[in-house]
């Protein structure tokens, strides 16, 4: 699988690790969190409702972020295109930003004060989305436990789902109901695009950042291509214990000619045909003849002969 037609999953891929590294880099990732107790209640840093989605906390929610994005993302890019997709991806943080801070004002009292940094709820309104548009191309079992293609991937967000618990399931329950939310159309979210400005400065200024999205060209060849090789064999001293062949010397090979017609002489006096109908027939070689009567041992070299011309 390639990025064809998923730039805008691939961009989301490149800027999650680029500010993931560089806010570790630059030991910045303690302001790249939510938490309600004293951040939001006490220092009103209202700021990290929105800057939490930009990096991860750890180099492990990276990595499956990075995979889910690439398995599930760009699936549900090409069946939207990647307009819609775009303003997919920015609903679906605006309303998980909103609905993040009301599950953290409502859970407080229980021990959800904290929701780690990283885009998880948004990775997770995709999740949704791609449980509900993919169909399941095969289904086995491990144990007689019926699983489908698809386990694999739901693995990988069950780990990120418990990666930091309780925040990090908080965040991923808020990325599935905001998938449902957009998916049922409670709300009038899903006709909302990107203004053609936007996109028109995204084609221009971004999409030369992120690259070619093509997937590597592919041969319509079922077979290997030729190599012709040349050899000057004027210029080679050429050593060998064998005759030269009649090609090669240039000149007509008598023996050559002789021996052919002496066989054919003697499948002719074998088949009694001769002249027009002896020029019609198919002599076997001596190899054929010897890998038959191997095969055969019991079966005369006049049966073998004869099976051989009808062929």
């Amino acid at each position: 699988m390639s990025f064809e037609h998923a730039s805008v999953s691939k961009g989301m891929m490149m800027a999650c690790a680029l500010t993931s590294i560089t806010a570790g880099v630059f030991d910045v990732k303690h302001y790249l969190h939510l938490q309600l107790v004293p951040h939001l209640s006490r220092h009103h840093q209202y700021w990290r409702l929105l800057t939490h989605h930009l990096a991860f906390s750890n180099s492990s929610d990276l990595f499956l972020a990075e995979l889910l994005l690439y398995v599930v993302g760009v699936n549900i890019e090409r069946q939207f295109g990647s307009v819609k997709f775009a303003s997919f991806t920015i609903v679906s943080g605006l309303v998980s930003t909103l609905l993040e801070f009301m599950a953290l004002i409502l859970l407080h009292r229980i021990g959800v004060n904290h929701v780690p940094g990283g885009p998880s709820a948004i990775v997770f309104s995709m999740l949704y989305q791609w449980y509900r548009l993919v169909p399941v191309a095969y289904h086995f079992k491990i144990f007689g436990v019926p699983l489908s293609n698809k386990a694999f991937t739901y693995a990988l967000a069950l780990q990120l789902a418990l990666g930091h618990l309780p925040g990090s399931l908080v965040s991923s329950c808020v990325g599935l109901l905001v998938g449902y939310i957009y998916r049922s159309e409670l709300i009038n979210i899903k006709t909302w695009r990107v203004s053609p400005t936007a996109i028109n400065l995204s084609s221009r200024f971004l999409l030369p950042l992120v690259g070619l999205t093509r997937p590597p060209r592919r041969f319509n060849r079922a077979r290997p291509e030729q190599v012709h090789l040349t050899t000057e064999v004027g210029n080679e001293e050429v050593i060998t214990t064998a005759p030269p062949s009649v090609q090669r010397s240039g000149r007509p090979s008598g023996e050559g000619t002789e021996g052919s017609s002496v066989v054919r002489e003697w499948v002719n006096e074998l088949t009694g045909r001769t002249g027009e109908a002896a020029a019609r027939i198919r002599t076997p070689s001596e190899v054929e003849i010897t890998q038959l009567t191997s095969m055969f041992p019991d079966t005369s070299r006049d049966v073998i002969v004869t099976t051989l011309q009808r062929r």
